[in-house]
């Protein structure tokens, strides 16, 4: 099984005519078994092909042209014009909205949560690579072309959730090599404000019958790590998981912002030590280097086993 999408997920790409969606298209294409590319949006652009793959003025029309459901959009679209493009979708009844998107106005990116909440969608991102289920699709540019998506990712028993795009790469590869694949991995977002949390993932992680463990990559700024940690405490999850901290030298520059926009330590809480010892309270291991992880992981499955 897997979280989120699947082989028969169909899903269409909004700005799809762009520099960096043409790559992104190609490969999700690419990828597994082939994805269900099931067509592309870009104002004015009707009745161009990119890849094979028919090119709309508007999701109702791909919808139509379809002749059913589409579940799922990656967003490319500028960031002016984010906004629009995830309401259209989410009106048009896609419950799956990967925004590649970076550099998004917070207002816009509020509004946006707020209105796939109400009516039953889920955004991934923004600021995200997307979601991967290894060997059998991809939505976004997670793990690059396919001949190097298929080597970093392989099919297995760890669900991995990284606020990094390219962290959730790095440490699924960690994974792979030592033997641990993947059931599912998702590339969260690094935004101060994004639509689906390391808790708000947890539950479909939880009935997914071929995850056994978890794996985190997360970073000081924010009170996600504080809410996966309440929420593994009251709900007693079955899942072990194991993060690892980025950023643990910000501690000693307070005042200072680095990398991601989400990486803004406001107080005490939200400085890595804090996280360090709150994750640790829920029973949440920390790596001091991702290379461990691969151990911890095997530790802590084989004591739930």
């Amino acid at each position: 099984m897997s979280i989120l999408l699947d082989e028969n997920t169909p899903f269409i790409v909004q700005g799809i005519t762009g520099r960096e969606a043409v790559s992104l298209t190609r490969e999700c294409l690419d990828y597994g078994a082939g994805a269900q590319v099931v067509g592309g949006v870009t104002p004015g652009r009707l009745g161009r092909q990119v890849h094979g793959v028919p090119v709309f003025d508007t999701v109702e029309q791909a919808v139509e042209h379809h002749g059913g459901p589409i579940q799922g959009s990656v967003v490319t679209v500028p960031p002016a014009f984010t906004k629009d493009a995830v309401l259209e979708a989410i009106e048009h009844g896609v419950e799956l909205i990967v925004i590649v998107t970076e550099r998004i106005p917070r207002r816009d990116t509020a509004q946006m949560v707020e209105r796939a909440n109400e009516k039953g969608a889920r955004i991934i991102g923004p600021n995200c690579l997307g979601v991967i289920v290894p060997d059998v699709i991809k939505m976004g540019g997670i793990g690059g072309p396919a001949q190097d998506a298929s080597k970093a990712y392989t099919p297995g028993p760890v669900g991995v959730i990284s606020r990094s795009g390219g962290m959730t790469t790095e440490m699924s590869s960690t994974l792979t090599a030592a033997g641990l694949g993947q059931s599912t991995a998702v590339s969260i977002g690094g935004d101060a404000i994004i639509g689906s949390s390391y808790a708000e993932l947890m539950p479909l992680f939880e009935a997914d019958d071929q995850t056994e463990a978890i794996v985190i990559y997360t970073e000081p700024g924010g009170r996600m790590e504080a809410e996966l940690a309440e929420w593994v405490r009251e709900n007693d999850s079955r899942l072990p998981i194991v993060a690892f901290m980025a950023g643990r030298f910000m501690d000693e520059m307070p005042g200072m912002s680095f990398g991601h926009a989400g990486t803004i330590v406001e107080g005490k809480e939200d400085t890595a030590a804090e996280k360090i010892a709150r994750l640790g309270e829920a029973g949440i291991q920390v790596a001091e280097e991702i290379s461990e992880i691969p151990d911890l992981v095997k530790q802590k499955m084989g004591a739930t086993a």
